[in-house]
């Protein structure tokens, strides 16, 4: 038996229990069908066969989670961070052992490639890790004095708040945002996407096994415009934490102003790499190819505008063309696989759209541009050539493995055409001048910037974009600053007279 059946047959054991059972809702402690007994499925771009019927949550559901996390977080908010740390290291020791069960599971139902998603799972535990060690400092502020007072600041958690996760790579993206809330003492209600549910269902689980008590953590299926407008309208959230596209942001925002939610925004992305004559364009080319072909394009932080100085704009395309048209295209669990079949054909039509689009434009595809195969969502990798930046496929975001090149002539062109887009997520940039470099960073419109890198995370550093891109950021202590609220003491350091208003 090939690695790759071998690797089919493990999936379908892990995958087997869902399509019994169904992905339920997973509220204080207990799975349960959505109280309208309504479902969804969860279809496998692999070969759109269906994987499980999925709990459709409504707004009962989430009040349902609501009452469990706000009675959880009674107890919970209380425990001592030292507790905290505790359980949560357990989470993710538990987490790295059903590594493979996660992966597994991840690929069939997103699409993604094994090679990637094999370190999913040891990226979230990391997370776990990451925030539980900082959990037993997260109260801790600062003593301000003057002659007269002494201000002595803490932070608390804020309350129960609300997740809500996108279906690229959810399991790493549901640790990075459900961690550091559990870590601050804030118990959570997670709406998965719908797109991609088991993982969220598995991480539920796994806490729990590993001591999380029941009600901290809670999951309730559904579509956006149901479970999840019925969280983000919920006067029992505190706060939203979302990652996905920029418009459904918006409507976050606005779902939830009557209850003057605190919200946490990661968005889109239309994210340049700058190549300028001067940069090792070796490295440069294989930062660019790697950073919009992995992960199937299907990350806010792909490199989707390829912008190139004019001297070398026809070497670096014909090179990155040569990778596109070289990379493996296949069924996810194929080791040798790069990009896997795009997530639903839903989003694979909108990707297919772009290719008409460009040629109607007047750009060139350079390799690519087509659909592969009659089955499943699977996209070749794409290149498109003789771009300006006033085209769609340059102001879109497009969500998959394609990439448009656009020449510039020097540095204030690059910036121009850099910032003029609605978004300012991430940045790459490939030189060997120092002292540009810096220009360049200094007038670049993102949250994030590498230089002569592709994205290697840092978790102590902030993540997050400007306009479009985002609100807030997540890493370090930035993560603890929205799930808990600063609140000060004044304390009289002598005897103070306050005012006497009747004399």
């Amino acid at each position: 038996m090939s690695i790759l059946n071998e690797n089919i047959s493990r999936a379908e054991q892990y995958l087997e229990r869902f399509g019994q059972t169904g992905v339920l809702n997973h509220i204080a402690g207990k799975c349960q069908s959505a109280l309208s007994g309504d479902t969804i499925e969860t279809v496998s771009p692999v070969d759109l066969s269906t994987l499980a019927p999925v709990a459709r949550g409504t707004g009962a559901d989430i009040d349902l989670a609501v009452s469990a996390a706000q009675e959880a977080f009674l107890d919970w908010s209380k425990r001592s961070g030292k507790e905290r740390r505790a359980i949560l290291h357990r989470v993710a020791d538990a987490i790295e052992e059903r590594a493979e069960e996660i992966a597994f599971c991840e690929c069939m139902d997103t699409g993604q490639a094994l090679r990637f998603m094999s370190k999913a799972a040891l990226r979230g535990a990391a997370n776990f890790r990451f925030f539980a060690d900082q959990a037993p400092s997260a109260e801790d502020g600062a003593a301000l004095r003057t002659p007269e007072q002494m201000n002595v600041t803490s932070k608390r958690p804020i309350g129960p708040v609300g997740v809500i996760t996108p279906w690229n790579t959810p399991f790493m993206l549901s640790t990075w945002k459900i961690a550091p809330a559990l870590a601050a003492g804030c118990t959570v209600v997670h709406k998965p996407a719908e797109f991609s549910p088991i993982t969220a269902k598995l991480l539920v689980e796994i806490a729990e096994e590993a001591g999380l008590p029941p009600g901290v953590l809670n999951v309730v299926n559904g579509l956006g415009e149901e479970a999840g407008r019925a969280l983000t309208e919920h006067k029992g959230i505190k706060a939203i934490a979302f990652v996905g596209e920029s418009h459904t942001g918006s409507r976050i925002m606005a779902q939830g102003a009557a209850t003057l939610k605190r919200v946490h925004f990661e968005l889109g992305g239309k994210n340049p790499v700058i190549i300028f004559d001067d940069a090792d364009i070796d490295r440069a080319v294989e930062a660019a190819a790697f950073m919009i072909y992995s992960l199937n394009g299907e990350r806010c932080t792909s490199s989707s505008r390829l912008l190139v100085q004019d001297t070398i704009y026809d070497e670096v395309c014909e090179r990155v063309a040569d990778i596109a048209g070289r990379i493996k295209v296949g069924h996810p669990l194929d080791p040798e696989t790069v990009v896997g079949p795009l997530i639903h054909p839903e989003h694979e039509c909108k990707v297919l759209s772009y290719f008409d689009k460009a040629r109607a434009e007047g750009a060139t595809i350079a390799v690519g541009g087509d659909k592969i195969g009659d089955a499943g969502c699977y996209v070749s990798p794409t290149l498109f050539t003789h771009a300006k930046n006033d085209m769609v496929i340059a102001q879109e975001e497009i969500f998959g493995p394609v990439l448009t090149a656009i020449p510039f002539a020097d540095e204030q062109d690059a910036v121009s055409i850099a910032n003029d887009v609605p978004y300012g997520l991430a940045a790459y940039l490939w030189t060997n001048d120092l002292t540009r470099a810096i220009r360049m960073t200094d007038a670049l419109e993102a949250g994030m910037m590498w230089v002569n890198s592709e994205n290697i995370r840092h978790l102590p550093a902030p993540f997050g974009g400007v306009k479009a891109s985002g609100i807030g950021r997540d890493g370090g202590s930035w993560s603890f600053d929205f799930y808990m609220e600063t609140v000060n003491v004044c304390f009289p350091r002598k005897v103070h007279n306050p005012p006497n208003l009747a004399r």
